[in-house]
Order: C-alpha cells, then structure tokens, then sequence
C-alpha cells in the first residue's frame, strides 16, 4: 500500500462518541502530517463548513476511516465505487460484524498501517441489475445483500428464481435475501440464513416467511447469475440494496444478481479473525 498523505473520514449522524473521537483523530493526524477530507456530517460535529458529499471523500485518499456501524460501513462502501481505497472501519454501533475496530484500539490500529503492519480482509461485493423488458434501469453494487420484499401489508409476493439456465422454483413468501458471504451474517442470518466464510464464492437464497415451508435457504456458486422475476402486480414488491437504497418493482421485471468485480478492502485488527468475531457478536463459547 501507498504511503498514507490523506485520509478521508465517514461519520454515522448522531453518534455521541463521534464528536470528541474526531476531534483527536485530526491531532493525532495532524500531527504526523497527513490531510482530511471529511463528509458533511464529519465537519458538522466539529462546527466546520468545509464538508463534501460522501461520494466525493475517496478522491486523492490512500484510507478511509469509517466512524459509525456496519450501516455506515455499507454507506460508505457504496461511496468508494469501486476506488482502490481500504476502509478503516470503526465501531460505534452496537454489534457491528464488520467495524470490527473498537474506539479504544484506534490509534494503536492507526499506527499499524502507517508501519506497514496492516492486514487487509478483501470482501466480494454483488452486482445487482433491474431490468425492464430489454431495458436495464437500475444497478447497483452490494457488500451485504439485495432483498425483494412485499410492498403491501400482509401479502405474500409471487417470485421466480433461475441460477444460469437452471429454474430453482417458485417462491410465495414475504421475501427472498440474495446474500453475500459477508451479508450472511447480516439480514440472511436473522432469516435462518447459513453463515457462511467469508471467503467462500458462493450466493446464498434465503426466502423470507416462505408459505411453504420446504422452500429453504440454497447456496450456488458465485460464478453463475441468479434471475429473480417479479411475479406479483405492479409495485407490489420492492427491491433493497444493503437496506438503503431501491425502488419498487413492476409486473414481470427482473432482479439479475452476479459476483462484482469490485472487492472491498477493510483493514482488520491483527489478532481478530472470522470466528474470534463470531465468538464476540454471537456469544458462542459462553459458559
């Protein structure tokens, strides 16, 4: 990695711990003389007025800082487009599977990259294509998840699902999840989802309250498409992208999901690893 001249920094809105970690992060920055560019809500917690639009913060930066929870984190994701930019992600949250950072282990964490210690976890990201007819009318890239949803209030959506040329089946439930490894542990998970090794190539389906019970969560290779074909009427079921950003769906259009071609780099602590925190976020091995 290059070495590190400017830092860009995202802040979660209103995030107590924020204010006072920002205000040291710039001296401690300062200090070493390295430049920032924060977002608007970064130099709004400082009372500055020098804040830009988040997808402008990775211009001309060698790291991102990521001041929030796994929410900010996949905001900010969407911000790199794609940029060769490894992001610094800082939990602020409350469980946070990905800020895997802690606000005590800042600057020591810091200090690693500028030694060169850093380890970098690359994350596959899923392409997600809305077509309508022969016209493609949406795109997006996720870290988690793309989720078709029901748009009406206790009514099941009608969903066809094909992996390349081979039609997996019919879905009539309240939704279907298709996940990334790493979005297996986000919505897919509190669906009954598998957890799934981060560097496993492979898509997960995991229907939402499906009407059929036998309809359960599948996992296929990465290296093919998933086509899910909106069946109901027309805005009755809604597309979601990392559960920020989408539209509702009509009548017949189709949701083409495949692997991106971008990865997210996020810098992990040296000492904590897939299942350390597994172990910490869920509990596992309490006595």
């Amino acid at each position: 990695m290059q070495d590190i001249k400017t830092v860009g920094i995202i802040s979660k809105p209103n995030a107590d711990l924020a204010p006072a970690l920002l205000r040291s992060l710039l001296a401690w920055l300062g200090e070493r003389g390295i430049g920032v560019r924060l977002d608007s809500v970064s130099a709004a917690y400082l009372d500055r007025h020098d804040g830009i639009d988040r997808v402008h913060v990775p211009d001309g930066v060698q790291l991102i800082i990521v001041l929030g929870g796994d929410g900010t984190l996949l905001s900010a994701a969407r911000s790199i487009g794609g940029r060769d930019v490894p992001l610094f992600a800082v939990n602020l949250g409350s469980l946070g599977f990905l800020t895997a950072i802690t606000e005590e282990s800042v600057f020591p964490e810091l200090q690693r990259m500028l030694d060169g210690e850093h380890r970098i976890g690359k994350r596959r990201m899923l392409r997600c294509e809305l077509w309508r007819g022969d016209t493609m009318i949406a795109s997006y890239d996720a870290l988690n998840d793309v989720v078709l949803s029901k748009a009406a209030i206790a009514r099941v959506i009608d969903l066809e699902v094909h992996w390349n040329e081979h039609f997996i089946g019919n879905y009539k439930a309240d939704g279907l999840i298709v996940s990334t490894p790493t979005g297996s542990t986000a919505y897919s998970l509190a669906a009954g989802g598998p957890i799934i090794f981060p560097q496993v190539e492979a898509m997960t389906l995991t229907p939402i309250c499906p009407h059929m019970l036998t309809n359960r969560p599948v996992i296929v290779p990465d290296t093919g498409e998933i086509t899910v074909w909106a069946r109901s009427e027309d805005e009755g079921t809604f597309l979601t992208v990392d559960g920020q950003v989408g539209q509702p769906l009509k009548h017949d259009d189709r949701v083409v999901c495949r692997r991106s071609e971008f990865s997210l780099q996020l810098v992990r602590p040296p000492g904590m690893l897939f299942f350390d925190v597994l172990r910490q976020k869920l509990k596992w091995g309490e006595r």
